[in-house]
């Protein structure tokens, strides 16, 4: 195992040497769709393993929903690749330049990162979307995939190799790791940091948390959306119920679903109950403070402090009653996990100090935080969302998978 990891690592190494114009890339990039398209019902195929596999060994329902490709999904890869085409090259680019009295001239230009490795779970549109947008910011990617998607991941992966190979380009631009072995992850970590530059996971906590606690490798990455909508007491009400109810209830497996609603005091009775009427009607699961429960007459469980701090993906959401903005902020800095938080009111005033105050990547007003996503914000997709303070921050699209040198100039210049 241990020799083919080193064998993958050098020769993403070796790709990565190789020079690459934006056209190439934008060709090899629409041969991809092109093949991907052709050899749908391939992909159907191999996806319909996956599932079948899934189902015998009882994965959970929602990692099934993330890992299930159809027609419309095969259609949702295809316009992001399409979308990633369109995209200016992020490689090559002057940030800033600027000149010094001494006579010295200096460039600040974006480059690639370097290889990437992804950690992935359940969702085969990663292996699309994360070996586009890689290869276009020109960063050779090593993909690590979970094995309940293990002929889905491969089939795209192998579509995409088929693409660089038809364009001669190194085809180890994109590798997958076709071992299914456990401890594949842990070697990645701890023994390929001469080899990768940035580890990015995209899983769930338990991945997370481990990449993490043992990785010699710099990482990108979040380890939870436990996401808030709250509703201010000056909220307008039919705004807040068709936002909460898309924000919880579109997909509730994405991180960027609603698993906390706070509701100001004063508009529990006036609308608030109504919100969770409706959630409960479209077969949402209540979990409620003392509060709540004492107002609400629907079926409602009794929320602990646990609860402030989980990550459903289901359709069950927690309800806790604030007395204002001020504690609605300081609950989210203390339970929310940096992704995704709103505010739904009318106040600006309210909104903007919430905007600034949250700590979250991304803050939003009168906004469903479905919204959470690298394809909305017009990144053509994302590698994941990062909630780490350092930067990238929120979406990790094609902009954020650069680094940059400086480049300094002049005539013969000596420092005294």
């Amino acid at each position: 195992m241990s020799k083919i990891l080193i064998s993958i690592g050098t020769r993403s190494k070796e790709a990565f040497a190789q020079p690459i114009s934006t056209n190439k890339k934008n060709k090899v990039l629409s041969d991809y769709l092109k093949l991907i398209n052709k050899n749908k019902y391939l992909i159907l195929k191999e996806n319909k393993k996956d599932i079948n596999q899934a189902i015998k060994i009882n994965l959970k329902n929602n990692l099934i929903n993330r890992l299930i490709l159809n027609e419309k999904k095969i259609l949702d890869i295809i316009n992001s690749i399409k979308k990633i085409i369109n995209l200016k090259d992020p490689t090559n680019n002057i940030i800033e330049k600027w000149k010094r009295p001494n006579g010295l001239e200096f460039s600040k230009i974006s480059i690639p990162i370097g290889v990437i490795g992804v950690i992935y779970e359940s969702r085969p549109n990663v292996t699309s979307n994360v070996a586009s947008l890689c290869f276009k910011s020109g960063n050779p990617v090593i993909l690590k995939g979970g094995s309940e998607a293990f002929y889905s991941n491969k089939i795209l992966s192998n579509l995409f190799r088929k693409a660089l190979k038809n364009n001669n380009v190194n085809q180890n631009f994109v590798q997958f790791i076709d071992i299914k072995k456990r401890k594949v992850v842990d070697f990645l970590l701890t023994k390929m940091i001469n080899f990768i530059d940035v580890i990015i996971p995209r899983g769930g906590k338990n991945l997370v948390k481990k990449v993490q606690s043992i990785s010699k490798i710099p990482i990108i990455g979040h380890l939870e959306g436990v996401c808030h909508t709250y509703v201010d007491k000056d909220a307008d009400p039919r705004i807040a119920t068709k936002v909460i109810i898309n924000a919880k209830l579109r997909n509730t497996a994405i991180c960027g679903a609603t698993e906390t609603i706070l509701l100001n005091e004063r508009v529990i009775k006036k609308f608030g109950i109504d919100i969770l009427k409706k959630l409960e009607e479209k077969g949402c699961e209540i979990i409620g403070d003392n509060k709540i429960r004492k107002i609400y007459k629907g079926k409602i469980k009794k929320a602990t402090i646990r609860d402030w701090s989980k990550e459903y993906l289901s359709s069950t959401v927690s309800v806790k009653s604030v007395k204002n903005l001020q504690e609605a902020i300081s609950h989210i800095n203390e339970y929310g996990t940096m992704h995704t938080d709103c505010i739904i009111t009318k106040n600006k005033k309210s909104a903007k100090k919430f905007l600034h105050e949250v700590k979250s990547s991304i803050a939003m007003h009168n906004t469903s935080t479905q919204f959470a996503d690298g394809g909305e914000f017009g990144f053509g997709g994302e590698v994941g969302i990062s909630t780490n303070v350092l930067p990238p921050r929120g979406p990790v699209g094609l902009n954020q998978l650069v680094s940059y040198k400086y480049m300094v100039t002049s005539k013969g210049k000596v420092r005294k």
